[in-house]
């Protein structure tokens, strides 16, 4: 069976000389590929006490969905702002050039519970440190946030000190 990384794509100066696009989709596009990454994913959370999966959009919720039906646990999704019907509560973060909002229900989350954070690849670290602040403010406590690839390069993992942190795959540049 190949490795988790030899199924992701890299595509080199992309967006802009210098850097190394990793490419998610060619993970999804491989049947073994995906299996690979779900598994991976939720063996990051053996062991580990939830009550509620959380995934960031869109690709959050590619990998947090099937991880929430495998555990038996309910899932809610994070979304960009004014795409949820229903009262919520929100959270911006800086960007590279700008802000951006996330939100999420405000009956998603209930004082005390456990929440997993799921999303694809961290890189500065500010959707989900955004997320943390939501589900703190609900009263949850975010036990894991567990990612597909880590660009270490961009120093996310700074934006979520205290917060047990998982990658599978770890890539040292940006």
């Amino acid at each position: 069976m190949k490795k988790l990384e030899e199924y992701v794509r890299s595509i080199p100066d992309f967006p802009e000389p210098g850097i190394i696009f990793r490419d998610v989709t060619s993970i999804l596009q491989d049947a073994d590929g995906l299996r690979l990454a779900i598994d991976s994913m939720q063996e990051c959370l053996k062991g580990v006490d939830v009550d509620v999966i959380m995934g960031a959009e869109s690709r959050g919720f590619i990998f947090g969905m099937p991880i929430a039906y495998n555990l038996h646990k309910p899932f809610v999704p994070i979304r960009k702002a004014g795409k949820l019907p229903c009262e919520t509560i929100s959270q911006s973060y800086e960007l590279e050039y700008g802000e951006a909002t996330i939100e999420i229900h405000k009956d998603s989350i209930r004082p005390g519970q456990k929440v997993v954070i799921i999303d694809d690849l961290i890189a500065t670290g500010g959707t989900v440190q955004a997320a943390t602040k939501l589900v703190e403010q609900l009263g949850g406590e975010v036990v894991k946030i567990v990612f597909l690839m880590e660009l270490a390069g961009l120093n996310g993992r700074e934006k979520l000190k205290g917060y047990d942190v998982a990658s599978v795959i770890c890539y040292d540049g940006k």
